[in-house]
């Protein structure tokens, strides 16, 4: 099975935390939403859980959540 495209979201500045991505990206639906993702062990960058939702992200990092993924770019 093939992996799920990548949604390039634009960012205008760098690094961005963690849950303003999710929101950002709409991968979350708000910043309660996002929370509960992180803190339930669901969010993953580059392939591992990320439990900390002020995790700084950088261009080209990958986020996934439930299949989908998401990536900042400039």
């Amino acid at each position: 099975m093939a992996a799920t495209p990548i949604q390039d979201v634009p960012i205008a500045t760098e690094p961005i935390r963690l849950g303003q991505f999710l929101k950002l990206s709409g991968l979350a639906e708000d910043g309660v939403h996002a929370r509960e993702l992180v803190e339930a062990g669901e969010v993953m960058v580059d392939g591992r859980a990320e439990t900390r939702r002020g995790a700084q992200l950088r261009r080209g990092q990958v986020v996934a959540v439930h299949g989908r993924r998401a990536r900042p770019v400039g």
